[in-house]
Parts: structure tokens; C-alpha cells; sequence
């Protein structure tokens, strides 16, 4: 490998003070909440916005996986483009787009426009989101204060996506479904604020290519593999149709990255069993935890007959137990290891959810400790994971490396909430008596049928449960492969010597 003299924002880093480089942490950590929450924020407004807007459910699909989709489909662009016009610059760039599509999302008069509204925060959050860790490994230079800046950043990664419906459903509890954008606005002003002063220099890279074409192959991939998996149980056709587009997008996505000769990704930085390891966790545990986190919030209010605010709470026992495990993985990481830290955090989400089953979801108490378990369990994999895969590239690869990561995370959320927002209706549908089966979920709202339908929708929200935690124990095996040299760093020469020698 190359050596490459020390860099202008690589001085800054070294003279900024501690409390500068923590502080400007805090402020990273403020924008990556937002993001985290406005992917689940929404879980519980849904009854609200089918109300107040006469929502489809095709509607409904697009307003919840507007967000993911652009964010996922423009990640890997943005994370080169950061690279090119400068990772503080970028940043700021994605506050004030954030900022500007919650106002439009708050005031939205039409199921459309919210779910414009959604796309542009998206938008603004692939923009927001590479540059963000990018700055972070800008910020600290020192290798253990790095990990647990990482660490930090990762948990506050879990606790927004946890802790997005118990923020929706106090909200709700208390203001319209508007209200729970509006939060957005005044954090952004404070983020703009300190950003500008905390900082380090903007360092832009001119020589670096952002390739358009490249993000829109992607951003077609991703949304023709959610509408394939959302069609096939009442519109094979269009599925078929939008898993041919996928796969058309995939090929053209990867003929584009060799014609270029600063691609968006190139596929041998996933050589290294390290880099590979830490995006399959991430995106392994993002899928687990968006998948519980959805159908429990969902179970509790459809057939318990919670209030938002209630299931929200309920749901943020998941928030509260990744805080400590994630700060703990990133600051034990250099003594650990990543193997027993992402292995064994696979193993927590898979008893957790296992807790759930043996309940069968019909015990308050059980339920609260198997999401504390779960999320224990993915503060573990997720904080570490980040480290894996932002120390085991390249220097210069630096924005590639936060897209992948960035891409992980999105990736998990999109394809679990697609995949396991599919399979319930369709298992409880399977459940329900012939003449109560044209209903679907809906059976849940008339009295007459709602306890045949509870029956139903629980018997299909336990036997996705269970794949999830099949699916847990599968990622647990896997990164102990991936692992099984447990490196301690983070030093990417050490992370590329376990590059996968087999033929």
C-alpha cells in the first residue's frame, strides 16, 4: 500500500483540543439522531396519517419507504461526493436540505406531497450521513479515541431507529401527526450553528469524479427489489416485472463501476474478511432489530389496543440497552476483538427474540426483557461493526468506505421493513377463517372479527419472529468466520491481511 503525506485536515484533527473533538462528536451525533429517527418515527402515525390523509396502502408503503429508499439508493454517490467537494461541507449541505423536507413533510396537504416530502429527507440524509463518519475518523486521529467516538456514533444510530416510535407516539399523544417533523427544525438550526464553529477545515478533493448515472442504477435497483418483494403476494406480474428491473439496474450498476476510472465502489475493498464482516453485521443487525421494532409496534397496537405513546415506550426498552453496549463495544474494541463483540452480539438478538417466542408475545414483562436483549445485543454488533468497516479501508477510500457503512444500515431497514411488513399480513391472512380472509389486516378494526383476527395476525407476527432469529444465529456464524482471527485493531494493514485467500 501507498503512503500518503499527512493531509491538511489530519493536522487540524491533531492540534483541535479534546473538548473541541468531543464536542464536534456531540454535533455529529445530533444530525445522526435525526436520521435515525425519522426511519421509524412514522411506525406509529400510521393509523393517524390513514385518517387525516385517507391514505391506500400503496400510499402508506411509499410514505414509510420513501425515506429509506433515497437515502439508501444516493448513499454510496454522496460518501465520493463528500470526498470531492469536502466532508464539512457536505455535512452542512445535508442539514439545511434535511431542515428544508421537514418543513415540507410537517405541512404536507396530500399523501403525495408527504411522500415527496419524505423522499427530499432522504435526500438529505444520504448527503448528511458518509460525511458524518468521514469526520469523525477526520476528527480523532488517535486510534482508541477513534473507536469510541465510533462507538458513540453507532449508538446513537440505534437509539434514533429505536427510539423513533416511542418520539412519534408522545407527539401524537399531544399534537397532529405534523408535529413529529417539526422536531427536525430547530435541531438542525443548533447543528448548522456549531458545526461552522467546531468543525475542522473543509478539504475538498477536486481530483475525485462523482458518477450521476451510477446513483440512479442504484437508486432504480433498490426500489425495484422493494416493489418485487411488496407485489409478489397479490401482484405476481408486477413483480416479476420489477425483479427483472432489479436485476437489470444490479448489471448495470456494476458495468458502470469498471468503466470508471474513480468508480462509486469497487468490489475488491469487499476482499478483506474484515471490511465484509463488519457490512453484513450492520446491516445483519439494522434488519433484526427494524424488523422487531416494527411488528412489535404494530402487534401492540393492533391487537393489544395500546395507544401510540404506550407501544412507543414499550418499543424504547430496545433504545435504552443499546446505549450501554454500544459506547462499551467501541471503547473495549482495541482489548476484545471484533469477534466476540459482533458474534456474541448476534447470539443476544437471537435469545432475545427466542424469549419472545417461548412467551408468544403474551407477556408484558417477557416481552420488555426480550427487547432488552435484542438490543443489547445489536448496540453490541452495530457500534463495532462501523469500526470494522471505516478502519479496515483505505485512507483514500475513506468516503467509499462511510457509504458501504452508511448503505449497510439503510439496506438492513429498507429490505426488513419490506420483507417483514409483507409476511405478517400474508401469514395472518392464511390464518383467518374464508369469509374474514378478503378483509386481511383490516378485520382488526371491525369488533365482530377482531378476536378471530388478533388470533391470526399473532400467529403470523410469531412465525416471522422466528425467521428473524434463525436469521440472527445464521449472522452469528458467519462473522465468526469472518472474524475468526479476532483482530484488535483497526489499522488498515492489519484489517486487509484478512483478505479471504481461498480460491
Amino acid at each position: 500500500m501507498s503512503i500518503h503525506p499527512p493531509r491538511a485536515q489530519d493536522h487540524a484533527a491533531a492540534a483541535s483540543t479534546a473538548a473541541q473533538r468531543w464536542s464536534f462528536c456531540a454535533v455529529i451525533s445530533l444530525g445522526l439522531l435525526m436520521v435515525g429517527l425519522d426511519n421509524s418515527i412514522l411506525y406509529t402515525a400510521l393509523p393517524q396519517l390513514s385518517q387525516q390523509l385517507h391514505t391506500t396502502d400503496t400510499q402508506q408503503l411509499w410514505i414509510i419507504n420513501a425515506y429509506a429508499l433515497v437515502l439508501s439508493g444516493l448513499l454510496l454517490g454522496t460518501g465520493t461526493l463528500g470526498d470531492r467537494t469536502g466532508h464539512r461541507r457536505m455535512f452542512l449541505i445535508g442539514l439545511a436540505v434535511f431542515g428544508g423536507a421537514s418543513l415540507l413533510a410537517a405541512y404536507s396537504p396530500s399523501a403525495w406531497t408527504l411522500v415527496l416530502g419524505r423522499a427530499f429527507l432522504g435526500c438529505g440524509a444520504a448527503i448528511m450521513m458518509p460525511s458524518s463518519l468521514a469526520l469523525i475518523r477526520l476528527t480523532f486521529p488517535d486510534e482508541v479515541e477513534r473507536n469510541t467516538a465510533i462507538g458513540i456514533w453507532g449508538s446513537v444510530a440505534v437509539i434514533g431507529a429505536a427510539a423513533g416510535p416511542t418520539v412519534g407516539g408522545f407527539f401524537l399523544e399531544h399534537f397532529w401527526w405534523g408535529s413529529v417533523f417539526l422536531l427536525n427544525v430547530p435541531v438542525v438550526a443548533l447543528a448548522l450553528a456549531l458545526t461552522l464553529l467546531l468543525a475542522p477545515p473543509n478539504a475538498p478533493n477536486p481530483l475525485k469524479h462523482w458518477d450521476f448515472p451510477s446513483s440512479l442504477y442504484s437508486l432504480i435497483t433498490l426500489t425495484s427489489l422493494v416493489l418485487a418483494i411488496k407485489s409478489l403476494p397479490h401482484a405476481w406480474p408486477v413483480s416479476v416485472a420489477a425483479a427483472a428491473v432489479f436485476v437489470c439496474g444490479a448489471l448495470a450498476f456494476a458495468h458502470r463501476q469498471t468503466r470508471l476510472a474513480d468508480p462509486l465502489l469497487t468490489f475488491d475493498i469487499f476482499g478483506s474478511r474484515v471490511f465484509s464482516g463488519g457490512a453484513l453485521a450492520a446491516g445483519g443487525a439494522m434488519f433484526g432489530m427494524s424488523g422487531l421494532e416494527l411488528l412489535s409496534t404494530q402487534k401492540l397496537q393492533l391487537v393489544d389496543a395500546l395507544s401510540p405513546l404506550h407501544a412507543g415506550l414499550i418499543i424504547s426498552a430496545m433504545a435504552l440497552s443499546a446505549i450501554p453496549t454500544s459506547i462499551l463495544g467501541g471503547a473495549t474494541l482495541h482489548r476484545l476483538g471484533f469477534l466476540p463483540l459482533i458474534s456474541g452480539g448476534f447470539l443476544l438478538m437471537a435469545t432475545g427474540m427466542t424469549l419472545l417466542l417461548a412467551t408468544r408475545g403474551e407477556t408484558l414483562a417477557l416481552l420488555v426483557v426480550a427487547l432488552v436483549l435484542t438490543g443489547l445485543g445489536a448496540g453490541l454488533a452495530m457500534s463495532v461493526s462501523s469500526t470494522a468497516i471505516i478502519n479496515a479501508a483505505p485512507l483514500h477510500r475513506t468516503g467509499m468506505a462511510a457509504g458501504v457503512e452508511a448503505v449497510s444500515y439503510e439496506f438492513g431497514t429498507l429490505i426488513s421493513i419490506a420483507l417483514t411488513g409483507t409476511l405478517v399480513p400474508l401469514l395472518m391472512t392464511r390464518e383467518l377463517p374464508p369469509h374474514l380472509a378478503e378483509l386481511g389486516t383490516d378485520a382488526l378494526h371491525h369488533p365482530a372479527s377482531h378476536a378471530a383476527a388478533a388470533s391470526a395476525y399473532n400467529a403470523g407476527y410469531l412465525s416471522t419472529i422466528g425467521g428473524l432469529a434463525c436469521f440472527a444465529l445464521l449472522l452469528a456464524a458467519i462473522t465468526a468466520w469472518c472474524f475468526r482471527d479476532n483482530p484488535k485493531s483497526g489499522d488498515p494493514h492489519a484489517a486487509n491481511q484478512q483478505k479471504d485467500r481461498s480460491p
